[in-house]
């Protein structure tokens, strides 16, 4: 092989772009495409990813690689021709895309006292003929393969102090390939220790999973890259079609990404999984960082078929990936919210075109990008209409909140309807699940009257109040206007700002039901390790009486007890600033109400709510999706808002507010002369203050870039990629397909 002078390295900064340094001789033997290196960079040593490998280079004075890090190409061609893709779609630098495929712990080269364990290697009936003549001959090596044949591995000094076998004896017995040793942290307790289950087998498929079953195994046959959306209702056993198309992935030499939206929701599906399963391998953020260290080398060194996690487990590190599930593929947990702005779900498939795998998207209120995309025919299309069982779903009350605040209820959160239903559901032993939404920016101006909120007319966007100015701004089109003194539909001069959280909730169910066992379950009450597993076993083993809850507890638990769900505002979303506002709320209702009526009694939802009339709480009272997407499809449609276009939200912030207006109103006008060669296909709203125009004392404004199409999209946004994203001043942050616009 011919020396190579030069490798071509990224670094974890915001630039796409790559840097040459030379290769020493003490490190040509040891450079390859994939691995870590240590270089010098501004004077300071840092680490560095080698993406190739040349003999020219234009740079005059280069530095040398001072090591190289790892054995082994730590990245594969797939993930590094994936990282690119993402660098270069999602406008980040390419070493901070390929950052993100490695947890915290593996890239600062986290390390543990390590240890010997033996475990056996040949199948057992091969071992079982071997140890009849080591009896005999080597009784105390006869020994340590029966204790081997009792469990899965044990550390040589335990081995060897319960059978009596030495070292010596030990090593004799890989001489002759009845064991293999291996090296893991010695103070390790492994992932699943303490939880065994029973193993199960695959439930009998109703007829509409069967055929929901052999169109995917059909397609996992065919070995090339496919999308199937499986739109399945609540309780219809979706979670039983994953399994069996895993069943069927491992079957034929591959690998499968099983992605769910929430971490509360992993412990469920990790239970249901290794059940059936053995080789599990789990990464998401509640781990320990020595858990997610050697979970993460146990998938780089192909000890796991399957991987269960949170959006970045999309870039385990698994060779021969033949499927990705992504599970509940509508939320928007799926979309990162800090630099690389990545979908994990859009992501999924641009690493099973380059794995030729095929992505199940599962969900009962699917995106109405994935609905429009299956529409078209891009992605394969397969219901389930029926619950397991065929399990009605529940009923759906609506109480109209104006006639509690008429009755003089207004301090109350809870109706009189919802109050008088938990009262009936607990005096019968069931269950009950309280929800409200607080994610996000949710005060709008609202009328507690007659339900009127001030809309914009141009945008159909609720206006948000800002109290610094006094006024009301729409942040589409950015109009502006004063606070009315009174309602103009009804004129009642008490027009209120509308918000109300769990907290106040909790105190009022204590006090109106104080002999019963309530737990709250939000980001303020779930720290800590395994406190969603402990918080939802716990309501799993009935422990708990009522679960008050945020978006947590509002979609893919099956709590089969649960006869009662209530939903204490259906408003804190539906006036969001945000052309997504009721898609979601659509989508939280159906979800929520989802958790309800799974057993043999029949459930109940109670929606909350003052704004009955809203289409998109009508529609979640009636289990009517293509209701829903029909007429939320047509609002799009007139606006080129996605599915029908593409967009991207750029936001600057910066300590005064000063600075951030005027980089914010240079940026919009270079983004406009831009547009001028696009004939109105491409448009950009702003520059305006962001609906939070304050975060962490700095200040924040937004543009918006709307167009038809992505090409078009990128090809403006490329216009300003060489514009400095991070000044002494001001921050600029370009986020495509942008999922929170507040």
């Amino acid at each position: 092989m011919p020396y190579v002078k030069f490798a071509e390295i990224v670094l974890s900064i915001p630039l796409n772009k790559k840097f040459h340094y030379s290769i020493p001789l003490s490190c040509i033997n040891q450079i390859g495409i994939g691995k870590r290196v240590k270089v010098p960079f501004r004077g300071r040593t840092i680490i560095g990813y080698c993406v190739g490998l040349t003999d020219v280079s234009g740079i005059k004075e280069i530095k040398d690689i001072i090591q190289v890090i790892d054995a082994k190409p730590i990245f594969t061609p797939q993930l590094l021709a994936i990282s690119k893709w993402m660098a270069d779609f999602y406008f980040c630098g390419w070493g901070e895309a390929l950052e993100t495929f490695l947890p915290f712990a593996v890239r600062n080269s986290f390390h543990a006292k390590t240890v010997n364990v033996v475990r056996l290697s040949k199948d057992e009936g091969f071992v079982k003929e071997a140890l009849t003549s080591l009896k005999k001959k080597a009784p105390r090596q006869g020994k340590a393969l029966e204790i081997l044949l009792k469990g899965e591995e044990m550390t040589v000094s335990e081995l060897s102090r319960v059978s009596g076998c030495n070292l010596q004896g030990i090593y004799r017995l890989r001489e002759r390939d009845l064991v293999s040793l291996r090296k893991k942290p010695a103070d390790d307790t492994p992932l699943f220790a303490g939880r065994h289950l029973p193993k199960t087998d695959h439930l009998m498929p109703t007829k509409e999973q069967e055929r929901a079953i052999v169109f995917i195994k059909t397609r996992l046959r065919e070995g090339k890259y496919r999308t199937v959306l499986l739109r399945g209702v609540t309780g219809s056993g979706k979670t039983e079609i994953y399994l069996q198309a895993i069943s069927e992935t491992i079957a034929l030499g591959r690998k499968a990404i099983v992605l769910v939206p929430e971490i509360s929701l992993t412990p469920q599906t990790i239970e249901r999984f290794r059940s059936r399963f053995d080789k599990i391998s789990v990464l998401h953020s509640s781990l320990t960082e020595k858990q997610r260290y050697n979970q993460w080398w146990e998938i780089k060194n192909g000890n796991a078929d399957i991987v269960i996690g949170a959006r970045s487990a999309l870039f385990a590190p698994l060779d021969n990936l033949g499927l990705i599930v992504i599970d509940e593929e509508h939320e928007n947990t799926f979309k990162q919210d800090s630099t690389p702005r990545y979908n994990a779900r859009d992501l999924s498939l641009v690493r099973a075109q380059y794995e030729n795998a095929v992505v199940v998207l599962g969900s009962a209120t699917p995106s109405l990008e994935s609905y429009h995309n299956a529409g078209l025919g891009k992605y394969d299309y397969v219901t389930l209409k029926s619950r397991i069982g065929d399990n009605p779903l529940p009923r759906v009350q609506i109480v109209d909140m104006r006639g509690e605040i008429q009755r003089g209820k207004r301090q109350s959160c809870i109706s009189r309807y919802l109050e008088l239903n938990m009262k009936k559901c607990l005096a019968q032993k069931g269950q009950i699940i309280l929800f409200l939404n607080r994610r996000g920016f949710s005060s709008f101006v609202n009328c507690r009257r007659c339900g009127f909120v001030l809309m914009c007319k141009k945008c159909d966007i609720s206006l948000t109040y800002h109290k610094k100015q006094d006024v009301v701004i729409c942040h589409y089109c950015y109009h502006e206007a004063s606070v009315p003194k009174e309602c103009p539909e009804c004129k009642n001069p008490g027009i209120n700002f509308f918000a109300f959280g769990t907290e106040k909730i909790e105190e009022e169910i204590k006090a109106k039901f104080p002999s019963y066992r309530l737990l709250r379950m939000d980001s303020d009450t779930m720290r800590g390790n395994n406190a969603h597993e402990k918080a939802l076993s716990a309501f799993k083993r009935g422990d708990i009486d009522i679960l008050l809850g945020t978006q947590m507890i509002a979609k893919g638990l099956d709590f089969p007890n649960v006869t009662l769900v209530g939903v204490l505002s259906a408003d804190t979303i539906i006036h969001l600033p945000d052309f997504r506002a009721s898609e979601r709320t659509f989508q939280l209702l159906s979800q929520v109400a989802g958790r309800t009526g799974r057993g043999s009694q029949e459930g109940l939802v109670i929606i909350q709510t003052f704004n009955p009339e809203h289409y998109s709480i009508i529609f979640a009272a009636s289990h009517d999706y293509d209701g829903f997407a029909k007429k939320e499809l047509e609002y799009r449609k007139q606006l080129y808002y996605p599915p029908y276009g593409r967009l991207a939200r750029i936001v600057l912030r910066g300590k005064r507010e000063e600075d951030v207006k005027e980089r914010s109103i240079e940026l919009a006008e270079k983004l406009k002369d831009t547009i001028k060669l696009y004939k109105n296909t491409v448009e950009i709203l702003g520059p305006s203050p962001a609906p939070v125009t304050r975060v962490k004392d700095n200040y924040r404004w937004h543009i918006v870039v709307k167009a038809i199409n992505i090409e078009y999209l990128q090809q403006v946004l490329t216009s300003i990629k060489d514009e400095p994203r991070i000044s002494k001043k001001v921050q600029t942050v370009i986020d495509v397909d942008a999922y929170m616009m507040l």
